[in-house]
């Protein structure tokens, strides 16, 4: 098996590039084919050309992740990932946060292989979420928040910036073909993974592996609605909210009256007034730690090269 190592060195906020001579030197040393990425959408081409059945290493956050994910969707390679990133949701979901990056680096190139679901929206893959509406106004916005704000406060910060604009448009919502909503929409939130935005919990009984999006659907708060459930909503206890509607499916779509930002992975996506997601039952297979879908967190004894 060939393992290629693609290196962001833009991810973390440069952080990545700090470390990337040694990153380099330590991913050789192991045998595998070591990259740095130019520029945004480099990380997607390298993954395309790496030979089918090779793991394929992504160091970096989500956004690296991601755009290594659109290269793999679909063929027989095998994602692994070094999250040194702002957010890293797609490898808190596969239990891989708080590893030392050299740890992260062994375990990605030789641990056992799994399967998880694949999400598609219009077309695209994504690994952990997909966010509609309101949360991609907060992506949108946390791209260009203080570079000393990183995960959870990052995204509290674009959050509160956004509210003082708030409109919510109507939408419509199908779930396997049948209509759940229709109304002025909040966001929409189609989960593999429990969190999003750097750790927040908004789908805490999401599983990668059931076959499923898990759908958390916000109905028409006010200003002050959003700022009073963000307590609930950091704790994972907003479920039981009137406004919240917690549902599960293959397929979900949305629609509006004109374009609504969208994004994948905390990426985001070209504006539409229609999307539909659904999921691929264990379409991607990754280097992950079965255990964290119950929130355990074995040590992790990386195969001998």
């Amino acid at each position: 098996m060939e393992r290629w190592v693609i290196v962001n060195p833009a991810a973390g906020r440069g952080r990545v590039g700090r470390l990337s001579g040694a990153i380099l030197k330590a991913a050789r040393e192991r045998g595998a084919r070591a990259f740095l990425t130019e520029g945004p959408g480099h990380a997607t081409e390298i993954a395309r050309e790496a030979p089918e059945g090779a793991r394929v290493v992504a160091v970096g956050g989500d956004g690296t992740v991601h755009e290594v994910l659109k290269g793999l969707a679909g063929t027989g390679k095998v994602l692994g990932v070094v999250p040194i990133g702002s957010g890293n949701d797609f490898a808190r979901m596969l239990g891989l946060r708080g590893l030392p990056w050299r740890e992260a680096l062994e375990h990605a190139l030789f641990a056992p292989e799994e399967a998880v679901d694949l999400g598609l929206v219009n077309g695209e893959a994504f690994g952990a979420f997909l966010g509609i509406g309101f949360d991609a106004l907060v992506a949108k916005r946390a791209l260009a928040a203080p570079s000393f704000l990183r995960g959870m406060p990052r995204y509290l910060y674009a959050l509160f910036s956004v509210l003082k604009d708030l409109r919510l448009p109507e939408g419509r919502v199908l779930v396997d073909g049948e209509e759940v909503y229709r109304g002025r929409l909040l966001l929409l939130a189609a989960m593999n993974g429990p969190a999003y935005g750097g750790g927040i919990p908004i789908a805490p009984m999401a599983d990668p592996r059931d076959g499923l999006l898990s759908l958390v659907l916000a109905r028409e708060l006010s200003r002050l609605g959003v700022v009073l459930i963000l307590p609930r909503l950091l704790l994972g206890r907003h479920l039981g909210h009137p406004q919240i509607l917690f549902l599960a499916g293959r397929e979900v779509a949305v629609e509006f009256p004109h374009p609504v930002p969208a994004h994948a992975d905390g990426e985001l996506l070209p504006e539409a007034s229609r999307y539909r997601a659904e999921v691929k039952p264990l379409g991607l297979k990754v280097v992950g730690r079965r255990a964290s879908v119950r929130g355990e967190n074995p040590a992790v004894s990386p195969a001998p090269a």
